[in-house]
C-alpha cells in the first residue's frame, strides 16, 4: 500500500468521518528522489469540524496521520472545511511552485520565497 493510500484509509476510517476526501502525492513537485511520497496536499470535509478552528482541524488530522508524520512523510498542505463550508468553497486548492533544495538557485531571486528580508520579516510576509 502506498502512503497516500494509507492517508486515505486512515483519515477515512477515523473519528472525522470525512463526506469529502482528496490526497493528493505532490512530492514530483519538490526536490526528491523520483517516486516518493513525501509531500501532500490533503482535502478533508467533515462535519466533526464545525466550532473547530483552523489549528485545532490541523492538529486533528496531524493526530489521525501521527504515524505516518514521524515516518517519512515531510510535508502535509491541509484544507479542512465543514460540509457547509465545502458547499460555498471557490477558491482553487492549488499549491505553489517548490523553490526548496537545488530548485533555490535557479529562482530568479537566487533563494526560496521564505528568505529573511532586511527588516527581519520573511519575503513570504510581504
Amino acid at each position: 500500500m502506498t502512503i497516500a493510500e494509507t492517508i486515505r484509509e486512515k483519515l477515512a476510517q477515523s473519528h472525522l468521518s470525512p463526506r469529502h476526501l482528496e490526497v493528493v502525492n505532490e512530492s514530483h513537485m519538490h526536490s526528491v528522489p523520483k517516486g516518493s511520497e513525501t509531500h501532500f496536499k490533503v482535502l478533508v470535509v467533515s462535519e466533526a469540524f464545525a466550532g473547530m478552528g483552523p489549528v485545532e482541524r490541523h492538529r486533528a488530522v496531524n493526530s489521525v496521520l501521527q504515524v505516518e508524520l514521524k515516518n517519512g512523510v515531510h510535508a502535509l498542505s491541509l484544507r479542512t472545511l465543514t460540509p457547509s463550508q465545502w458547499g460555498k468553497e471557490t477558491l482553487p486548492f492549488e499549491s505553489p511552485a517548490c523553490l526548496g533544495g537545488s530548485k533555490a538557485a535557479s529562482s530568479p531571486e537566487g533563494g526560496s520565497t521564505g528568505a529573511s528580508s532586511p527588516r527581519g520579516g520573511s519575503k513570504a510576509d510581504k
